[in-house]
Order: C-alpha cells, then sequence, then structure tokens
C-alpha cells in the first residue's frame, strides 16, 4: 500500500471511531489504539504535505454533539493534545519546545484525567454556562446538568478572580460510583458501561438532571482562560482557582529540567493505580502562558502541551475468519474477525493485518490463537501467533485475487504493498465512496445524505454517481423504504443549498487523487476557474505553490479523463459553483507574492500562526528553513542562533514585527 492510500484509509476508519466515541459513546477501540493511529497518520501527512486535507482528523477535534442540547461556539477552540507513549518523544517536545522558545521555560506537569472534557464560563463571580467540547469549535450546553456536581462551584469564594473567564476541566466518575452504577445496571438488567469515561459522558448528556445528581460525577479543572488572569503562570492561575473553589489537583508540579519531568511520569506510573479516579497519563504543559503564546498551535492541538500516555496490554484469542473491505480509492485491505476480548475497558473484535505481505509474515491459519496489541491502527493489530498452542487449525490464510464486491481481478503495482480494485467506476464501494465524500462536511457538507442514504439511493438505481444526485426531485423517494415526504423534502433543499458552496470546496468534492482540501484552495485561487484548471499544462501547474510534479500529475490524468469531463459538465449545469467568487478575490493581495519568508523569534503583537495566515493571504510562502532563495526573516526576540547564523552567511535580511507590521499596512 502506498503512504498516501494508507492516509485515506486511516482517514476513512478514524472518522467512524470519531462518531462512535464523541456521538454514540460506544467505543469499540481503546484510547491508545485510537492515539497510535492518529500519530501514524500524523507523520505520513507531514511526510507527504500534498496530502494535506482540511477534513482529515489530524486536523480537527472529534464531535459528541447531540441534537437534544442547545449548542453554543466556544470563545476560545477547544483542541485536543498530541499523544506520545515514549519518554523519547517527551524529550523531544521539551527540545523543540527549548529550541523555538530559545530562554528559560518551566513545564507544569499534571494527571490526565480519563473523563469527559466541559468548558466552564463564569461572570462575576457565578457560573453562568457550561459547555461540552463538541466538534471543538461548538459543544452541548449543559449547565443544568453540571449544576449538580457538587464539585464544581456555582459561587466562587475569595476574591482576585477576573470579571469574566473561562476554566476547562474533565468531568469524571469515580470508580466507586462506576462499580455501584454497574452494580445497579446488572440488577436490572442494563447494559454495562464499559468504562468510567464512558459513564460519566453518557451521564452528562442525559435529559434528566435528576438522574444525573444521583450519578455522583466529579470534576478537576486544568486550565483557565481570559483577558485579565491572576498570573501569567499556568501553575499559578490554578493554584489561584484552588482558592476560589475550584477542584484542583493536588498532584500537579512544576519541572524546570527534563529529569524532573521524567521522575514525575516514573511516580505517577506507579501511584495512579491508587487513584479514586481513571487516568490514562500525563499531561505537560509550558508554564508561562506568554511563552504558550509565541509557541502557538497546530490546526488540533497547542504547540506547547503534549499528553504522555501509559502503556496498554496486549491480549491473545482466537483468529475466527478474514474478511476484505474494499475503499473508495480501490484499496483492498484485510481484517482479522476475532473472538471477543477486552482490552483497556473496550471490546475488541476485529483486527487489521493491512496487506499480502503481512498475512504471508505471520504465517496465520484460521483457528489460531493470536496475540493482539493496540498499535498503530484505527482496529488494534495481531502481532503474532502463538504457535505452541496450534491444534487442529483450519486452512492456511491467504490474499484473495479478485475483488469481494465485483469481482475483478486485483492488481498490485510494483513497489507497492496495497492490492487494488481497477474497476474504478463499475465497483459499488468504490462509486459510493466517492459519493460519500463528495457530500461530507468540509465539501459539499449535503449532511442529509448519510452513507445509508446514500446506499439505498445507489441500490434502487436512483443514483450511479454524484451530478446523478442534482436530478432527484422528492417524488422519486416515493416507493424507497424507511423514507418519508419530509425526509424526501429535506434532501432535495439540502441539494439545492449546496449550490453555494464556494469553488474551492467543489473542486475538493471532485475526489481527484492528491487534492485535499488545502491542495483544492490553492488550485482554484491560481487559475480562477474550473476551465483554465482543467486545461492547464504541467509548468503551469508546477508553478503554484505547494503543487509538486505528482499533483499536479495527478490532476491531469483526472481531466484527461472524457468521463470526469462529462462529470464535470454535469455540474456546471446542474448549477455547482466553478469560478472564484469576485470578493473572495478582493481579500488578498500580491504584496509579498513571490517571497518566501521564514519565521524565527518570540513575538509581542502576534503569535507565529497568525503572522504566518498573514503572509499567506499577502501572497507569501512560509518556510522553515533560511536558504538563499530566501527572501527575509521576520525575526522577533531570541532569535534561534542557527538560523541567525546562517542568515548573516547567506546575506538574507532581517525584517522586524513592528517593520513587518508597518510593511503590510503601507501597502
Amino acid at each position: 500500500m502506498t503512504p498516501q492510500e494508507r492516509i485515506l484509509q486511516l482517514r476513512k476508519e478514524l472518522h467512524e471511531h470519531n462518531h462512535r466515541y464523541y456521538v454514540l459513546n460506544s467505543p469499540v477501540i481503546s484510547d491508545y489504539e485510537f492515539d497510535v493511529l492518529l500519530k501514524e497518520l500524523q507523520s505520513l501527512e507531514e511526510e507527504h504535505p500534498e496530502m494535506y486535507d482540511a477534513t482529515s482528523p489530524t486536523q480537527r477535534v472529534g464531535s459528541d454533539i447531540t441534537k437534544e442540547f442547545k449548542q453554543v461556539v466556544h470563545k476560545y477552540p477547544m483542541l485536543s493534545l498530541g499523544n506520545t507513549y515514549s519518554k523519547e518523544e517527551v524529550r523531544e517536545f521539551y527540545e523543540r519546545v527549548r529550541k523555538n522558545l530559545n530562554e528559560d521555560f518551566e513545564i507544569c506537569c499534571e494527571l490526565k484525567f480519563d473523563g469527559t472534557s466541559i468548558s466552564l464560563v463564569y461572570e462575576d463571580g457565578r457560573l453562568v454556562r457550561a459547555v461540552t467540547r463538541g466538534d471543538g469549535e461548538k459543544g452541548d450546553d449543559v449547565t443544568a446538568n453540571v449544576k449538580t456536581i457538587r464539585t464544581i462551584p456555582l459561587v466562587l469564594a475569595g476574591e482576585g478572580w477576573p470579571k469574566e473567564f473561562e476554566i476547562r476541566g474533565e468531568v469524571l466518575m469515580p470508580w466507586k460510583v462506576f462499580d455501584r452504577l454497574n452494580e445497579e445496571r446488572a440488577a436490572a438488567g442494563e447494559p454495562l458501561f464499559a468504562n468510567p469515561r464512558n459513564a460519566a459522558s453518557g451521564t452528562l448528556k442525559l435529559q434528566d438532571s435528576s438522574v444525573v445528581s444521583k450519578r455522583s460525577l466529579d470534576a478537576y479543572l486544568y486550565f483557565m482562560l481570559g483577558e485579565q488572569l491572576p498570573a501569567d503562570g499556568h501553575y499559578e492561575n490554578l493554584m489561584a482557582a484552588a482558592k476560589w473553589g475550584f477542584k484542583v489537583s493536588e498532584l500537579a508540579c512544576k519541572c524546570s529540567t527534563i529529569d524532573e519531568v521524567f521522575a514525575f511520569i516514573d511516580r505517577m506510573d506507579s501511584e495512579r493505580k491508587n487513584l479514586p479516579y481513571a487516568t490514562d497519563g500525563i499531561v505537560l504543559k509550558v508554564n508561562s502562558l506568554r511563552q504558550q503564546k509565541n509557541l502557538g498551535y497546530t490546526a488540533k492541538s497547542p504547540r506547547w502541551a503534549i499528553a504522555y500516555k501509559f502503556q496498554a496490554e496486549r491480549a491473545a484469542t482466537r483468529l475466527n475468519s478474514v474478511t476484505y473491505q474494499v475503499g473508495r480509492t480501490g484499496v483492498v485491505t484485510p481484517v482479522a474477525n476475532l473472538e471477543p476480548v477486552q482490552l483497556s475497558g473496550t471490546i475488541v473484535k476485529r483486527a487489521s493485518l493491512h496487506n499480502a505481505d503481512i498475512i504471508e509474515k505471520l504465517g496465520l491459519c484460521i483457528g489460531d490463537t493470536v496475540f493482539v496489541e493496540k498499535g498503530g491502527e484505527i482496529i488494534p493489530k495481531i502481532t503474532g501467533v502463538d504457535l505452541d498452542a496450534r491444534f487442529m487449525v483450519g486452512d492456511k490464510v491467504r490474499f484473495i485475487d479478485k475483488c469481494p464486491e465485483c469481482g475483478a481481478a486485483l492488481v498490485r503495482i510494483e513497489g507497492e504493498a496495497a492490492h487494488y480494485c481497477p474497476n474504478e467506476t463499475g465497483c459499488p464501494p468504490q462509486i459510493k465512496g466517492k459519493i460519500e465524500h463528495f457530500v461530507s462536511r468540509d465539501a459539499m457538507n449535503i449532511d442529509t445524505l448519510g452513507p445509508e442514504t446514500i446506499e439505498l439511493l445507489f441500490n434502487y438505481g436512483l443514483i450511479s454517481d454524484v451530478a446523478d444526485m442534482y436530478s432527484i426531485q422528492p417524488e422519486d423517494f416515493m416507493f424507497l423504504p424507511r423514507m418519508g415526504a419530509k425526509s424526501a423534502d429535506n434532501i432535495v433543499a439540502a441539494l439545492k443549498a449546496s449550490l453555494n458552496v464556494p469553488f474551492e470546496r467543489v473542486l475538493f468534492a471532485l475526489g481527484i487523487r492528491f487534492v485535499g482540501a488545502t491542495v483544492a484552495k490553492r488550485l482554484a485561487r491560481a487559475f480562477g476557474n474550473i476551465n483554465a484548471l482543467m486545461d492547464a499544462s504541467m509548468e503551469q501547474l508546477v508553478a503554484v505553490d505547494e503543487i509538486g510534479e505528482r499533483i499536479a500529475a495527478s490532476v491531469i490524468s483526472y481531466f484527461a479523463k472524457p468521463s470526469n469531463r462529462k462529470l464535470v459538465e454535469r455540474l456546471i449545469a446542474a448549477g455547482l459553483k466553478f469560478e472564484v467568487a469576485q470578493e473572495e478575490q478582493g481579500e488578498r493581495t500580491d504584496l509579498l507574492s513571490g517571497m518566501s519568508i521564514v519565521i524565527s523569534g518570540v513575538f509581542a503583537h502576534h503569535s507565529r500562526d497568525e503572522y504566518k495566515a498573514m503572509i499567506e493571504k499577502n501572497g507569501g510562502k512560509n518556510v522553515g528553513s533560511v536558504s538563499k532563495s530566501t527572501s527575509f526573516i521576520l525575526a522577533g526576540e531570541n532569535m534561534g542562533p542557527s538560523k541567525l547564523e546562517k542568515a548573516q552567511k547567506l546575506g538574507v535580511r532581517l525584517v522586524g514585527e513592528e517593520e513587518f507590521l508597518a510593511m503590510l499596512q503601507q501597502g
């Protein structure tokens, strides 16, 4: 399997498990498995920037939003933390911070509570709102339920708190309460909660707050945000919050060296087994808020914090069968079906086998006792076979040679691990997968067309490609099962609304290989309309910032196929937007066009991420290293010595923060 195909496969499965974890509160895999897979995807995307995609699970936080609660937009987005499972990666994080700051810093070490995240807003010392994480941008208002948690103050004590601020934490269910609740559910014949985290999350989303009150939830607070906080230090703000009545962990501490950080990790790895609540790791945060601001954020995580997670266990279970799945791009993936086994609070029934080479290397037979670990897959991976337990097993597992969906002979490109189904236009999973991608949130955002509805429309012959959807009329749904008149009207209305989706997202929705959301945006802005893009040469395409030969070749190949051009023509006829809006073009400038700019140091007025956005908006290109082609360095305080030395050697100009802002203002 190529890295690009692996990226696409990981994204699809991660989206599914994000939904199970945050919406359904019933995950089928462990946190360890999910986190390591997410890290694998993040690593692959870093190695292949041409595959950037705003819909990737690495760019966003999973959603726990339900329809029963009023939704509230977070004033400050609630991002997740990057995870690591090794001390070496903790050291690498520490060294990155040290290098980027180029000044002394402290790390605040805290326990990572295994509960459900909550944002609390206080005004004039009173709790006014409690909101779940949701999708990171908005969440559910659960204020009525949170007020039943006795460890969360409704009115603050002491003095010195800001007039308005936000404090975030984790709602927990203590082990004692969890055990009691499961005993009650068992007696009543109800399904048991898998772990305290699921129990806490499910409880917080109950409609009856009186039931929530009886569940005896707890909460620890761990992060404060606002304009007038008591101190620049995160740890100092937590200590102030404790005086105001918030429950703050007494185990948090500040560390000045990496050895002190490791000592805290070792101590907590031992002591956590005796705590009254579930924890799954350590959170490390740069203590200074000023330094946090200068380090900034990625799209998903802060650069000034990381979570170290404790190692999980592995298990042995029986291999019952192997089945094969066909993805949107035609990649065929083998999946091991297992005798259900529990790993860290979740029941595991499946494990990834990746490809034919892995199957051959393991030497699997049906009926084998296999070792399952929470490795780098969205579902656990099989790491070995217990040969001592092999007795009366079945046939040896061999990779299939025909597509399990359409029967086409599979192909394997030389040098790649994956097998493909080449029947792109006739293989049902590929066709439906392309439609699912087209209607997805960051593409056309047609939320009334979920996988089940798409399957129904496809099976009844109403759609065979994305353009067919725009010919659907409400009366076409009349004879479809489980489809009422209101649902039909909603689907047609959503399709009509999608006609307003901008060109860059329509281009992304087409599903051109290697053209993620960001690449689509760059292509749309560079060429302005679909006709110019369809007729673009290799030379014109690679002249666009961050468009390499592989992406350019993929775009040319896509539009070289008459069927794809015909599809675009049908979508244009349906009314979709295939040119950049004039007002959007007017927001951007060419002030920094053709310039490659390096950002280094710490800044007073804006964060590094904000300066990167300014550079892009004005036509410039952000680059990470100094070279002879660097136009200038946007230099803040404590600029890295290696960059400074190289700039002086190459004669690259340094531009200060004030000068840069004046440059943009004066045009």
